[in-house]
């Protein structure tokens, strides 16, 4: 019989995560109406590529060495500048899983990626603009029709958790990893997010890149019967070559690159925080018609509790696109591969050749700090009663000479530049 822990384990399918409660899914805001999300088809990009292989549209290519992974990665347009490694316990295939043998992550603006090697599958999660974070596998055995089999429930009991705010979504975490690669659950974890105090970032994964004087919890372990969980920081500071660690020949790439951990981790949560605000939003606006029936209003009446709703689920949206919170700096950060050159150069461009993706890396992840993802889909499908509000309060804080309380760390420059590069690459 499986243990407690094996079980819990075997339902992580990006991310490190914590042992959580099984939720019952039946319980779940968004397994009811409006949103029906296990009895709701897809329209994320890997729904829509299992559909073009399904109807023999496109095919994807199998190697001895990795099956289907480079092949669905230039499907899906997922650099391998991407690529993190993970080595914790913690994925579907925990038993493939350790320091030695690392899973990989790779990733774009909507699609997660995770290998292992002679893995039974490639896991797979997309943002869904509609129905938040969306879980496939496709089976690494090589046959004739290869297509991504959408996962639900078995995910949903950590992805679906209070960790994700009840919501289907996507997690970094960060914790204390024995020599095995086994959390050692005791010592605690910690979500991590662009909020989150470098120190407490990225336990379990390899990282390399230079950060001066700021240490991580990345590339280094503890003996099983350490009681203290205090990392020796100091030797996984500043790797820029993970050859003493670990073998990366069979990987496509030998790094872990440190901006991409970065980026990863941002996106994570603001996909998560967009889904939040789109089942907030589609709740509100059926709760409000049934109000209204009730109470014999006009159907377009909004009271007091639905535009609090609303602001909300706004405000929420909006401290995640501008980076509150967000600790500064204290030394530089450099990765290792191509990662920045590659993601700086995805655009979109202004008419000075300013764009959201441009890295500071030297105080902040971005020179202007506002999230690449408010040009994603699920910012644009967000429901108008949320959407409105977003864009009427971004106009206030980019063009007010007070931003607010939880906007101050937006200076004038920052406030105005971020605004004439919406301005001419997203027209508010």
């Amino acid at each position: 019989m499986n243990s407690p822990i094996r079980i819990l384990q075997s339902c992580l399918t990006l991310t490190m995560l914590v042992a959580v409660q099984p939720v019952a899914v039946a319980q779940l805001d968004f397994e009811r109406e409006p949103i029906n999300y296990s009895q709701t088809d897809p329209t994320d990009r890997i729904f829509q590529l299992g559909q073009r292989l399904v109807k023999g549209d496109t095919a994807l290519a199998w190697d001895v060495d990795h099956g289907y992974l480079r092949s669905l990665l230039s499907q899906l347009n997922v650099p391998v500048s991407s690529q993190t490694l993970v080595f914790s316990k913690t994925s579907l295939q925990v038993g493939r899983i350790s320091p030695k043998t690392p899973r990989a992550i790779y990733f774009n603006d909507d699609i997660y990626v995770g290998w292992v090697q002679h893995g039974d599958v490639i896991e797979i999660s997309a943002a869904d603009a509609h129905l938040g974070g969306t879980f496939y596998t496709l089976s690494q055995r090589h046959t004739d029709n290869p297509v991504p089999k959408r996962e639900t429930s078995r995910c949903l009991q950590c992805h679906g958790s209070t960790h994700t705010r009840r919501i289907p979504g996507h997690l970094v975490r960060s914790v204390y990893p024995a020599r095995t690669g086994q959390p050692i659950f005791r010592l605690g974890t910690h979500l991590n997010d662009h909020t989150t105090p470098f120190q407490k970032r990225w336990g379990g994964w390899y990282v390399t890149g230079t950060h001066g004087e700021q240490r991580h919890m990345g590339n280094v372990v503890l003996d099983d019967h350490d009681e203290s969980g205090e990392l020796d920081t100091d030797a996984g500071a500043n790797i820029t070559d993970l050859s003493p660690l670990v073998d990366t020949a069979p990987y496509l790439s030998g790094h872990s690159d440190i901006v991409a951990l970065m980026v990863l981790q941002h996106q994570a949560k603001v996909h998560n925080v967009l889904t939040a605000a789109s089942h907030s939003g589609r709740l509100t606006a059926r709760d409000a018609v049934v109000m209204n029936r009730a109470l014999e209003r006009k159907v377009s009446f909004l009271s007091d509790s639905t535009r609090r709703r609303y602001e909300s689920a706004a405000e929420k949206v909006l401290k995640a696109l501008l980076f509150c919170d967000e600790p500064l700096l204290t030394s530089p950060v450099v990765g290792t591969s191509e990662f920045t050159q590659d993601f700086q150069q995805r655009g979109p461009f202004d008419s000075r050749g300013r764009s959201l993706r441009h890295f500071d890396l030297t105080q902040r992840l971005f020179t202007w700090p506002c999230s690449f993802l408010i040009y994603s889909e699920s910012f644009r499908v967000l429901p108008e009663g949320v959407l409105t509000r977003v864009r009427q309060r971004l106009n206030e804080i980019l063009g007010d000479d007070d931003p607010g309380e939880d906007f101050q760390h937006l200076s004038a420059t920052d406030r105005r530049a971020i605004r004439e590069i919406l301005t001419e690459t997203l027209p508010l």
